[in-house]
This record gives structure tokens, sequence and C-alpha cells, in this order.
């Protein structure tokens, strides 16, 4: 008569699904599990709501960006706006410059003028 001299413990091992010792002789190793894809798994409704949190998010992302740019922009625009007044004061001040001198010459050759005719 053939009796099963497994011990209990080894019979254990195999009724919950633990697998043999490997043929490689790597018993250390973790075992692995067998390689499925996650992808499709989320229901459409999970999948929808993700989509809609990212394109909140892009839309606040575009949003502060715009805010920045148009920050940026605001200052270019003050800075020009700086120059061109600065650029006509120069313009007005060096016309006035020059009528003033131009009046101040009108003025001499008026006096020698009349310094002539008196002499």
């Amino acid at each position: 008569m053939l009796v099963n001299t497994a011990s209990p413990l080894r019979v254990q091992e195999l009724a919950s699904g633990a697998q043999g010792l490997r043929k490689n002789g790597k018993q250390w190793h973790p075992a692995k599990a067998a390689f499925r894809l996650k992808v499709g798994q989320a229901s459409y409704a999970k999948r929808t709501e993700g989509r809609k949190a990212l394109a909140a998010m892009k839309a606040k992302e575009k949003e502060m960006k715009d805010e920045k740019e148009s920050e940026r922009q605001r200052r270019i625009q003050a800075i020009k706006d700086k120059r061109a007044a600065k650029e006509e004061r120069e313009r007005y001040e060096k016309l006035a410059e020059k009528m003033h001198r131009k009046r101040v010459e009108r003025l001499k050759r008026r006096e020698k003028r009349n310094k002539l005719l008196k002499s």
C-alpha cells in the first residue's frame, strides 16, 4: 500500500494556490503576476470625468497664461508711451530753443539797425 508522504505544510501550500519550486532554482525572487494591460479597464463615466478635469485644468492654465501675457503687454505699452512722451517733450524743447534763438537773433539785427540809424 502506498502512503502519501507529503508533509501537511506542503499540501497546504499547494492548496492555497502557491506554485512549486522554480525550474531555474531562483526561489528567492518574488513571483510575478501575468502581464495584463490596464488600458480600457476604467468605465466610460470615469474616463469622461478625467477628460473634463483635464480640460478644466488646461482652461485654467490658459487663463493664467493670458493674464500674465496681458500684464506683460501692459508694461511694454507703458514703457513705449513713456518713451514717446519723452521724445515729444524733447522735440518741443528743441523747437522752443530754436524759436528763442531766432527771436534773439532778430532782436540783435534790429538793435544793430537802430544803432546804425542813430549814429
